[in-house]
């Protein structure tokens, strides 16, 4: 597959360089990135969310059967419009 991809000037000639000394092609050394992203990427753990719950036994009575507008009435205050 041909694609045409933008380098900033600067870093394309240092690759041009690294790619020269290495004796390989800069199209190598682009192949070589994308892949190492990729296998990185796929080898990272899963984001795991820390459990931050309390102790306790759920709503107090008082909110145990009340309805969201209650509890958010209580919570910030009536706010009739």
């Amino acid at each position: 597959m041909k694609t045409t991809v933008e380098i900033p000037s600067g870093l394309f000639a240092e690759a041009k360089r690294y790619a020269k000394a290495e004796h390989t092609t800069l199209k190598a050394l682009v192949e070589m990135g994308l892949r190492r992203v990729l296998a990185d990427e796929k080898n990272k753990p899963a984001f795991k969310l820390r459990d931050e719950s309390v102790g306790g036994h759920g709503l107090t009575p008082e909110f145990r059967n009340a309805s969201w507008e209650h509890i958010r009435d209580a919570v910030y205050g009536r706010r009739d419009a």
